[in-house]
């Protein structure tokens, strides 16, 4: 049976790891959003993949995270994206 969750490493100083995984992945989403949207201009999702692609090939995965960590906020339609906090 799988366990479902979030995984962290196990072993001494697992916890630690994981922590600074997760404050070094915020502070690259803040660099992208801050670098390639701007506050007041919404953008398609073609517009925003076009951005992500310059710096990743998975540009849904990074799209995705942006989104989850509020950086990027979209309508329940999906049709837009705005740069968010």
């Amino acid at each position: 049976m799988r366990r479902r969750g979030r995984r962290t490493p196990a072993g001494p100083g697992g916890d630690e790891r994981y922590e600074t995984f997760a404050r070094i992945r915020e502070q690259l989403l803040t660099h992208l959003a801050e670098r390639f949207f701007e506050r007041d201009r919404s953008s398609t999702e073609r517009e925003v993949d076009e951005e992500l692609s310059t710096v990743h090939e998975d540009c849904a995965a990074l799209r995705r995270y942006l989104v989850v960590s509020g950086l990027l906020v979209r309508p329940r339609d999906g049709s837009s994206y705005r740069r968010g906090r």
